[in-house]
């Protein structure tokens, strides 16, 4: 057999396909500029600054709301579900050497004062819970609750995974915030943190 002669296989298949000199349509590149174009000049003609309405009918003030309204009913467990538990987990069991269990927790279980002082201001450094130290952080939400709020979660923390402590009282949480207003940072654990005992 010659080398310049191919076999039939070789005949049945197709040329290897090439690029070509503009692979994408002039159609798309046009209508793509056109939707370009079309963006620019609605974003410079629109009014953003002073907006005729809010879609809906309400105005800016209906839209604000109050930050932490008197009246409303905390529920301890969906703060907990949504601020908490991605750390502590759903059962309270914590992350093994991350983050500490709080079912069974000295710490929950103890004063109401030093467990509404580590929720509102956190703390940092080394701590320990039930036997196991943690180095962690814990953060601070003295400014996403209220008083009523961090009351509900903390009642929370002290009744579940069969933990059997006294609810906290929003006036607890409101005489702690006052006591530690002008701490700027997060408790350091093992230095500055009160005792839970």
């Amino acid at each position: 057999m010659n080398r310049l002669e191919t076999s039939a296989q070789q005949r049945r298949e197709n040329p290897e396909p090439r690029e070509q000199d503009s692979p994408v349509p002039w159609a798309m590149l046009v209508l793509s500029g056109a939707l370009v174009l079309f963006g620019i000049v609605y974003i410079l003609l629109s009014d953003a600054n002073t907006p005729g309405s809010w879609g809906d009918g309400r105005v800016a003030a209906e839209l604000v709301g109050e930050r932490h309204p008197a009246n409303a009913k905390a529920d301890g467990a969906a703060l907990y579900g949504a601020l908490c538990a991605a750390c502590h987990q759903a059962s309270g069991q914590g992350l093994p050497g991350v983050f500490p269990p709080l079912a069974g927790s000295e710490w929950v279980l103890g004063k109401p004062d030093t467990v509404a002082a580590i929720v509102l201001h956190g703390a940092t450094g080394p701590l320990t819970v039930r036997g196991t130290v943690y180095n962690g952080v814990m953060p601070a939400f003295k400014d996403q609750l209220g008083d009523a709020e961090l009351a509900a979660l903390l009642s929370h923390l002290r009744g579940q995974w069969g933990n059997q402590a006294e609810p906290v009282a929003a006036e607890t949480v409101a005489a702690v915030r006052a006591q530690w207003q002008e701490r700027a940072g997060p408790f350091q654990a093992g230095k500055d943190l009160p005792s839970h005992e």
